[in-house]
């Protein structure tokens, strides 16, 4: 395991309790290099969705745990936020959650010279992701051909 997922897997582990005692869904946390700076970002949910204050109150909780502990090498900024409209769907609850949902796909490489793809999530397994298209016809993919899948929106 890499010193990036030992870190992600530490902080979940401490903000899970957390999350849960108010109520929220920890939704991911990843620990990511932008720039020169390391960023620790918490992602929490709720229905009717997370507000201000609650991401206030989670990020000064684990704030404190996080520096007692000092498990963390690098210098990082602690951000805890709501997932955002265009949330990625990354685990399997994110997938059985969004069944019957707008999503778009990402792909690495050209799949019938295309690389975004619009439909219902229809399906998934620990392999594959299948999506209703608006033709009425399904289409299978590979998790590993998928460089994103999230949330469709429109405006």
């Amino acid at each position: 395991m890499s010193k990036r997922e030992t870190y992600e897997q530490k902080t979940e582990e401490i903000l899970l309790p957390i999350v849960q005692r108010h109520g929220f869904e920890l939704v991911d946390v990843e620990f990511v290099r932008e720039g020169s700076s390391w960023y620790l970002r918490a992602y929490i949910d709720k229905p009717g969705g997370i507000f201000v204050d609650d991401c206030e109150m989670v990020s000064r909780e684990l704030s404190d745990i996080l520096d007692e502990k000092d498990y963390i090498e690098e210098s990082y900024i602690l951000e805890v936020s709501s997932p955002g409209l265009g949330r990625p769907l990354k685990k399997d609850k994110d997938f059985e959650r969004s069944l019957g949902e707008e999503v778009e796909i990402r792909t690495y490489r050209p799949i019938d010279r295309q690389k975004e793809f619009t439909g219902v999530l229809k399906a998934y397994s620990q392999d594959t992701v299948t999506i209703g298209l608006e033709d009425g016809n399904t289409r299978t993919f590979e998790k590993s051909d998928i460089a994103l899948i999230r949330l469709a929106f429109d405006f």
